[in-house]
């Protein structure tokens, strides 16, 4: 799975986060597993089905640390079904080239999530220079 773009979320709530971007997903429910989870939260927020393909390695084995009670996991997949909509918790879905850093770079992303965003791209071989830090 060499994946050329990557659907982004642009949140509504909270108040704090609103107008901000992200990878869409949620939380995991007590007893669901982190996968089952995610196909559950892609319905919900997205209206979609998908395949997964490989997780992107975080430096833990819980995931990238969000704030001092949340990490989160990412995985590439490939959507199976349905027609991505911002259903839930959303305003806006866009895809971003996985060539293009600036283009993903340059989203006012949630905090937490842009160290996510330069790690993707460079696991996908797409160089992440210095001049791009925030």
């Amino acid at each position: 799975m060499e994946p050329t773009r990557i659907l982004v979320a642009r949140r509504t709530a909270p108040e704090q986060l609103a107008g901000l971007w992200e990878f869409p997903g949620g939380k995991v429910d007590a007893g669901e597993e982190c996968e089952a989870a995610l196909h559950r939260e892609l319905r919900e927020e997205l209206g979609v089905d998908v395949r997964l393909g490989p997780e992107l390695r975080a430096g833990t084995a819980a995931g990238w640390r969000l704030n001092e009670r949340a990490s989160m996991r990412v995985w590439l997949a490939e959507i199976s079904s349905g027609d991505p909509q911002p259903l839930e918790d959303h305003d806006l879905l866009t895809w971003i080239s996985t060539t293009n850093r600036d283009e993903a770079l340059s989203l006012p992303w949630i905090p937490a999530d842009f160290p996510i965003v330069r790690a993707l791209l460079e696991s996908l071989g797409t160089p992440v220079g210095s001049r791009a830090r925030r």
